[in-house]
């Protein structure tokens, strides 16, 4: 399988997560990497630029500096993964980390 059809496939697979979550969310337009070409579009969450990556040896490092920069300033970047037969994973700044969990009701 090409990188491109397995990119396809996990960005269907994390839409599907949000959506099993109840959340409303498509593959988002696949143009040229910018805060209107996420990877997966989620309008009840739409504070967050998604970059999806599915493969076995990820440079998270990579990955988050992509999200950043296509989340642009507008968005928090949010980095979804996963490898083969394992359950997703999020990835995001600690600042995000914590103003979740700060704000998150007891």
């Amino acid at each position: 399988m090409n990188s491109r059809a397995k990119g396809a496939r996990g960005e269907r697979a994390f839409r599907d997560l949000l959506r099993a979550e109840g959340y409303q969310a498509r593959r988002g337009q696949q143009f040229s990497g910018s805060p209107d070409s996420p990877d997966v579009v989620c309008p009840d969450l739409q504070g967050y630029h998604f970059e999806v990556k599915c493969v076995e040896k990820l440079n998270i490092e990579d990955a988050m500096n992509q999200a950043r920069r296509d989340a642009g300033t507008a968005k928090t970047p949010i980095v979804a993964h996963k490898r083969n037969h394992c359950g997703w994973l999020i990835t995001m700044d600690a600042a995000t980390y914590f103003s979740l969990i700060r704000n998150k009701p007891e």
